[in-house]
This record gives structure tokens, C-alpha cells and sequence, in this order.
């Protein structure tokens, strides 16, 4: 029998609940599925498309997806993409998929969505990648679903889209074999980019430590005294929720945002600007690493040479590339996904389907440049 496709409703929270359960069990990170009053709140959000599907039959769950976006940004995240074990196999994500791009994308509401897949099998890369979704990246170790998962990336662009990106003039080099791969899976080109060796790392930490202020709304009373604008700063459906500064008060505040549930953490902003704080990535991420992320990771516009080459300094590894996120005025600039974890990478159990094939030979040549020592030739 064909499910119904229809808005999700509040009186639908307790079966959701129970649906996020038979396929994620315990472990599922986010509230989307298994908090009830930010469940409630996402499906009276105006900018929040949550449908799921129903047996017509009994009206019980079969499936649910969202399509979460906010004020001021015109780019979304496909997320909580569930189908009931008991429907696996038909065609019921994609079906959900397709109502919600056709609902946002198609309808012109927004200029893209993007999408964290799962890389326990090929299913999820090929449910999205079937509805006009394309690889830009890998996020090794990147949540904790009772191990440690690497996740992939996938957008998809509104028309015309791509095609109004904002030149860049040069990029570190060592992202020449990550854009040239994104170039050949988007059919777009960064020939114009030209790389030149990175910039060197700004002065380190003197002996201050960190103080690390976890009060969630005073963090973001903060962070919006800080950056009314959204211009200033873009990490798009990521609010902070900690705050890091010096002891000594000296010079900067890193907001980032930690789910310890999921063991990520992204970095959202510096202020006064990331030069203030490039120099101590390194504390901060050891710090963050205590707190309880074993997965650390920033959004680095393309076009800033100095904070993408202050994260490489500090290990950070650039995973994926996101063309096109961030609209300005009649243009759209580009920005890296450069990712930093503490925990043993295990690509073993990893499944790729052959378009994403090319981003995790990027990713793992990337890490081996950065990590392994260079062979040298006795003479």
C-alpha cells in the first residue's frame, strides 16, 4: 500500500520518537528526533519543511525528512531522513527527498541544501545522490553513533546557481587536489585559482589558559551583540553554545558550537576577527577535545589564504568543499570544510559509492602529506 506523504504535526512527536528508535536505536545525535520540545518547535518553524510518511491504512510512520533552514540564509539542511525497517527497499526516502527539494529548492526558496550522509553503506549516497544531490566531500570520524562514523557531504544547487560563484585569485596549494576533484564532480572549474605555498602561522599562545564559559544563552546574547551581521560570520543552523577566551582576558572570544551527544564540535567564530585567534588553534582544539569532542571542524571561506592556511599549520585537514553557499548580493562565494579529529581514523567499514570514491583518495593523500613524514633519499 502507498504511504501519504503530509506535513508533520505535533500529535506525530511520540511516534517520530519511536520511528528515530528503530532506526538509529539509542544513539541518534540530534534533537530532531528525540527531544520533544525542539521537535516541537522545528514543526511549527516557518523555516522548517518536516513531511512524513503514513500508512493510509493505520496512519502509522512509515518515514520522515526535514528540510531545516533559517532567517536570513537561503541554504538548508536535509536532515532526519528515516524510513521504518519494515519499508527499506521502497523508494520511500526517495519519495520524501524529491517532496522536500520540489517544496524549497524548485519553488525558489532557497538556493541549496546540503546533506551529511552515512558512509555505513552506499544506500544513503545513492537515495540523494538520485535526486540531484552531488559528493563534495568527506568528514571522517565526524559523529559518534556508538562508534565513530565519517559522514560524506552532498548539495544540491538551484539552477543557475554555480554558474554566479565568486572568482578567487589564489588558494593554498595544498586544496589544488580537493578543488580539482570538486571541479570534475560539479562540472565547474577553478583554473583561475592559483596556489602558492601557505601563508606563515600568526604568533602562538602566550601562558594564559583557556576559560571555557558553557551557558547557552548567555553565549548567544553575546554572540549576537557581537555579530548582529550576518555578513561578519556564516556557519549556517549552527547557533553557539560555548564560548573559549583567554584567561587573562587577553584579545580574542572562539564561540563554537558542541554536541557531546554526538561528539562534534564547529568552530563558528572569532571575534574581534579569525586572525585574533589563529594562533591558538592549537589550545583550543585540545581544549574542545576535553570538553568532549573528538571531532572538530570549521567553515573557512575559499577566498581567506591566511585562515585556511592557520588551520593546515594546526592540522586541520581540508575534507570537502561547499561551491556556491553563501549568497552575496548577485554572487555566491565558496567555502572548505576543514575538519580536525583526535581519534584513530578507520576507513575499513567505510562504503563509497564510485562518485565519492575521488574525495576520500583526496582526503586520506591529504592527511598522509600532512601527517607522514616526507621520504628522504640517503645519499
Amino acid at each position: 500500500m502507498t504511504a501519504v506523504i503530509e506535513q508533520a504535526a505535533p500529535t506525530d512527536i511520540a511516534d517520530l520518537r519511536q520511528l528515530y528508535y528503530a532506526v538509529y536505536g539509542p544513539h541518534y545525535p540530534t534533537a530532531l528526533g528525540t527531544d520533544p520540545a525542539e521537535m516541537s518547535r522545528l514543526i511549527r518553524d516557518p523555516h522548517t519543511l518536516w513531511l512524513v510518511a503514513r500508512c493510509p491504512r493505520t496512519g502509522a510512520l512509515a518515514g520522515s525528512a526535514a528540510i531545516h533552514g533559517e532567517a536570513g540564509t537561503r541554504i538548508g539542511r536535509l536532515e532526519g531522513l528515516a524510513v521504518h525497517p519494515d519499508q527499506r527497499g521502497s523508494g520511500l526516502a526517495g519519495r520524501l527527498t524529491e517532496a522536500l527539494c520540489s517544496a524549497t529548492l524548485d519553488a525558489g526558496t532557497l538556493d541549496s541544501v546540503y546533506a551529511t550522509v552515512r558512509t555505513v553503506s552506499a544506500g544513503p549516497q545513492r537515495v540523494v545522490a538520485r535526486h540531484g544531490f552531488r559528493p563534495l566531500g568527506i568528514l571522517p570520524n565526524a559523529v559518534d553513533l556508538g562508534s565513530r562514523e565519517s559522514l560524506a557531504l552532498y548539495a544540491r544547487h538551484s539552477p543557475g546557481v554555480l554558474d554566479r560563484r565568486v572568482p578567487v585569485a589564489e588558494v593554498p596549494a595544498l586544496l589544488a587536489p580537493l578543488l580539482r576533484t570538486a571541479g570534475e564532480s560539479l562540472g565547474i572549474s577553478y583554473a583561475d585559482a592559483r596556489p602558492t605555498p601557505p601563508l606563515p602561522l600568526p604568533a602562538g599562545p602566550g601562558a594564559a589558559p583557556l576559560e571555557v564559559i558553557e551557558a547557552p544563552a548567555f553565549v548567544r546574547r553575546r554572540f549576537h551583540a557581537h555579530f548582529p551581521d550576518g555578513g561578519r560570520w556564516f556557519y549556517p543552523l549552527h547557533t553557539p553554545n560555548i564560548l573559549l577566551t583567554p584567561a587573562d582576558g587577553g584579545g580574542f572570544e572562539v564561540y563554537a558550537y558542541l554536541n557531546r551527544t554526538g561528539g562534534y564540535c564547529a568552530l563558528v567564530a572569532a571575534h574581534p576577527d579569525p586572525a585574533a585567534a589563529a594562533g591558538w588553534l592549537e589550545p583550543v582544539t585540545r581544549t574542545l577535545t576535553r570538553a568532549g569532542a573528538g571531532y572538530v571542524e570549521a567553515l573557512v571561506p575559499l577566498e581567506h589564504h591566511a585562515a585556511l592556511s592557520a588551520f593546515a599549520a594546526q592540522g586541520f585537514i581540508a575534507g570537502a568543499v561547499y561551491p556556491a553557499m553563501r549568497r552575496d548580493g548577485d554572487g555566491f562565494h565558496d567555502y572548505v570544510v576543514m575538519s580536525r579529529t583526535t581519534e584513530h581514523i578507520d576507513f575499513r567499514g567505510v562504503v563509497v559509492d564510485p562518485p565519492l570514491q575521488p574525495f576520500l583518495d583526496s582526503y586520506v593523500s591529504a592527511w598522509a602529506s600532512a601527517h607522514l613524514p616526507s621520504r628522504e633519499v640517503a645519499p
